[in-house]
């Protein structure tokens, strides 16, 4: 009996020993089954959202959800461009160049990332505190590079841009003033700062690039009124005849002037050739001439053209081109070229006969007369335009010349004429105009009687840095010419076009 009652009793303690441990030991198990459960918990909200030091676009996104990423994205780069054109500030929205952020590839982008994982592995590394590495997503977006163009056209270059202003004459002078730079956006260069500050958190402040725009030449018009200016503080009272031909842009000035009187030149005015006639005599020479002229020719040509010899003219008319009706293929040449105004009728000897009296539009006028010579004649217009034929010939071969004339005039033979007419030298006329040593193909001649100058005329290619041009100037007096005033304007005349191609820096 007492056996059994202490078994019974430790068998009771038995059971309440367990019982206490199977409780702690179910706490345990609960407690830790609760501690899981939180960290689950906990680390399914945290993969709910991106990881701790994830940037997308350069923006910090680590904490957020999708959709506050994508505002917190928007918020930062619908931000102005502080665009700076010298001292003026122009805030450009990134809407207007449609500048739109791919949010929906940077976000799948950034999904993946957060995702990358298996739940169980990414829950593993959260126990043990194993952070990944920070990962960037890089910024896509598009924008519009017309519309960024239109309007740096439209609302910043038309707005702020400072035009150059240019070269205007100045009173009673042949001088131009200096013109003043202007300013202008430089589009080309601007697209690309402002593209990077487009897509930069930071750097959104574009310093515009600008360049400085060189004065424009003045107009013709203004080069034309100052000619009549000079002419008239001149107190010439005689005609002036005028042509000017810019051998780049094809464009000319062309007047007879008198008295501020304005007389067509549609046609031209008739003046007498003089010497300057000895052009058309060179060209219808070297027409006919079959390859390289003889010693003799040589000589002749440089009588005609650098001593002005008209002895050595009629003699190298009747070698080369014809014994007895020279004049008159040379006028026909003339005319080939569409100079209907030009023409020599006769030999330069005293007593030579007229070989054909001609009558053209230009000596057919009523209106004006500067009493023409019967033997030769041509327009300021006409001799400008041979000219320009025989620099076109020389410079490439081309022109009317040598379309007139198909293997009859080459590009070497015009070159060979050019220098010809360089070696006239005469420090007066067009080449007093000039600085010295500026090349002046030209030929020049008056006409006196009985001692008394009526008419002086010079007509050549000036080579200049700021561009080539065709000048002649015929002035005609039906009294007389005084040769100091008058060769001092044509002087003038010439400097104000010299100044017009070579103009003052700013």
């Amino acid at each position: 009996m007492k056996l059994y009652t202490h078994d019974r009793i430790t068998a009771m303690r038995t059971r309440g020993s367990f019982s206490a441990l199977q409780w702690i030991s179910i706490f345990l198990i609960l407690f830790a089954v609760g501690l899981l459960v939180t960290q689950v918990v906990t680390y399914s909200r945290q993969r709910a959202v991106f990881p701790h030091g994830m940037t997308i676009a350069g923006v910090p996104v680590g904490g957020l959800e999708r959709a506050q990423a994508a505002q917190r994205l928007l918020e930062a780069y619908t931000l102005p461009v502080e665009l700076h054109y010298n001292e003026e500030v122009i805030w450009l929205d990134p809407a207007v160049v449609d500048f739109q952020l791919d949010l929906e590839s940077m976000l799948a982008a950034a999904d993946l990332e957060r995702t990358r994982k298996s739940f169980w592995a990414g829950f593993w590394d959260y126990l043990w505190n194993r952070r990944q590495a920070p990962v960037h997503i890089p910024l896509r977006a598009t924008y519009s590079e017309d519309r960024l163009r239109a309007y740096l056209q439209s609302e910043i270059a038309a707005r702020y841009d400072i035009p150059a202003k240019a070269p205007v004459p100045q009173a009673g002078s042949v001088n131009f003033q200096p013109g003043e730079l202007g300013t202008a956006l430089d589009i080309e260069r601007a697209i690309l700062p402002i593209e990077s500050a487009l897509r930069s958190l930071n750097q959104r402040v574009v310093n515009l690039p600008l360049s400085r725009t060189l004065p424009p030449r003045p107009s013709l018009t203004n080069l034309e009124i100052l000619l009549k200016q000079t002419i008239d503080l001149a107190g010439f009272d005689g005609i002036v005849g005028l042509y000017m031909l810019d051998l780049q842009s094809g464009e000319e000035i062309s007047f007879a002037y008198q008295n501020g009187v304005d007389y067509p030149v549609t046609p031209d005015v008739a003046f007498t050739t003089a010497s300057i006639i000895k052009i058309p005599i060179l060209v219808s020479t070297y027409r006919r001439l079959d390859g390289e002229p003889d010693p003799e020719t040589e000589n002749l040509i440089e009588k005609m053209i650098v001593e002005s010899g008209n002895e050595a003219s009629d003699w190298l008319m009747e070698r080369v081109i014809d014994p007895q009706r020279a004049p008159l293929l040379v006028t026909e040449d003339m005319q080939a070229l569409g100079l209907e105004n030009t023409f020599l009728a006769g030999y330069f000897y005293l007593g030579a006969p007229v070989l054909r009296v001609y009558e053209t539009p230009a000596n057919t006028r009523t209106d004006v007369n500067t009493d023409p010579d019967v033997y030769n004649q041509t327009t300021p217009s006409d001799i400008g335009m041979l000219l320009e034929d025989i620099y076109q010939c020389a410079e490439t071969g081309g022109g009317a010349l040598t379309a007139v004339f198909p293997g009859e005039i080459t590009q070497a033979e015009c070159q060979q004429m050019i220098s010809y007419l360089k070696r006239n030298k005469m420090p007066s006329l067009l080449e007093a105009g000039l600085p010295e040593g500026t090349p002046i193909a030209h030929k020049h001649g008056w006409v006196a009687f009985n001692g008394i100058i009526n008419l002086i005329g010079d007509a050549g290619i000036i080579y200049t840095v700021g561009g080539d041009y065709v000048l002649v100037i015929f002035m005609h007096h039906p009294v007389q010419l005084l040769w100091d005033p008058s060769s001092a304007l044509v002087g003038q005349l010439s400097r104000a076009v010299y100044n017009y191609f070579n103009l003052p820096t700013p």
